[in-house]
């Protein structure tokens, strides 16, 4: 007697679930999302789907049988945890959307996320830096790379740490000159610079395309970035080239971006909590100190709202408090 082979074990992430598979298209065809936030989409769903049916609950799922108390039970979890309002509410957001577009296609009769109440949002100033600590971060690589050189005698080491301190100190100049994210920074190549005309080309969230305008600095950094790239990587391909590339010519990744930055941060003696968005902040606080209009610097960001970009007036309202009160003397 044979036995009857076994079945292939079924997919039981939330991924392989047919009505999310659905919104996963919907997402990609009608709201141009990114890998970046699709994946966050598929994480809140699977927490939900791990909550609600356990583990081991494998697609199809029993979306219309949840209800609001579903959804209180789940965000709760995540305040019980800890976690801040801004997160239960990034969640809440995920799952509020699925089951909308759910209502949409007549798979549910109600979207149990629509009448759950949330915590209020703390509202964060984001961190800036001064003009002078951005200015010591900037000229971090070059004293770093400086001081490497000294006491290294291989040619082709000494031509890494020489195109290493250039691709470091470019990256940091176009993060501080134009305010991109460090996802549109890492994710940048050669054609997407106009180093004649002083522009980059910017593909943003939601696919949305931008230009971004280089300052002087950020144009000479750039130069010399993609002069010492072709010296130590001659074999790269001729089309389609990273802007920015590792030790063996791939293109860096936005987490390699955020590695680089931390003895960058110890030279010039700044805190340990100040990350590559730190330079985007201060982009856009140092336009506003300025004089430099909203509508302009939300343009430049890439905000797709304006209230977002609003929250940097907050910043330089309290940077010039804090310089009243320390300056005055009736403060």
């Amino acid at each position: 007697m044979t036995c009857a082979p076994a079945a292939p074990p079924r997919d039981r992430t939330v991924a392989a679930d047919p009505e999310v598979r659905r919104f996963v298209d919907y997402l990609e065809a009608e709201r141009n999302a990114s890998a970046h936030t699709l994946d966050a989409y598929l994480g809140d769903l699977q927490q939900f789907a791990d909550l609600t049916w356990g583990p081991a609950a494998a697609p199809p799922l029993a979306w219309a049988a949840c209800d609001r108390f579903s959804a209180r039970r789940f965000l709760v979890g995540f305040q019980k945890q800890g976690l801040s309002p801004t997160t239960t509410a990034r969640k809440a957001s995920s799952l509020r959307a699925f089951f909308r577009f759910l209502l949409r296609e007549e798979v549910v009769g109600a979207n149990p996320f629509a009448a759950v109440h949330l915590p209020r949002r703390e509202r964060l100033l984001p961190k800036v830096l001064t003009v002078a600590d951005a200015g010591r971060l900037l000229d971090a690589p070059a004293r770093l790379a400086a001081a490497a050189l000294k006491d290294e005698t291989l040619p082709e080491r000494r031509r890494w740490i020489e195109y290493a301190a250039a691709r470091d100190a470019a990256i940091l100049e176009l993060l501080y000159s134009t305010g991109m994210r460090i996802a549109e920074c890492a994710a940048l190549r050669e054609a997407s610079l106009d180093i004649l005309s002083g522009v980059a080309r910017v593909l943003g969230k939601g696919k949305k395309e931008r230009l971004c305008p280089l300052g002087n600095p950020a144009i000479r950094a750039l130069r010399r970035a993609l002069e010492l790239r072709d010296l130590a990587f001659p074999d790269l391909p001729r089309r389609d080239k990273p802007m920015f590339v590792g030790h063996t010519g791939g293109r860096l990744t936005p987490r390699s971006v955020q590695r680089l930055l931390k003895p960058f941060l110890i030279a010039a003696g700044l805190p340990a909590d100040v990350t590559p968005h730190t330079l985007r902040h201060s982009f856009a606080t140092h336009l506003l100190d300025a004089g430099a209009d909203l509508r302009s610097v939300q343009e430049l960001l890439g905000h797709a709202s304006l209230s977002t970009t609003q929250l940097y007036t907050h910043v330089s309202i309290e940077r010039m408090r804090e310089v009243y009160e320390k300056a005055h003397p009736r403060a």
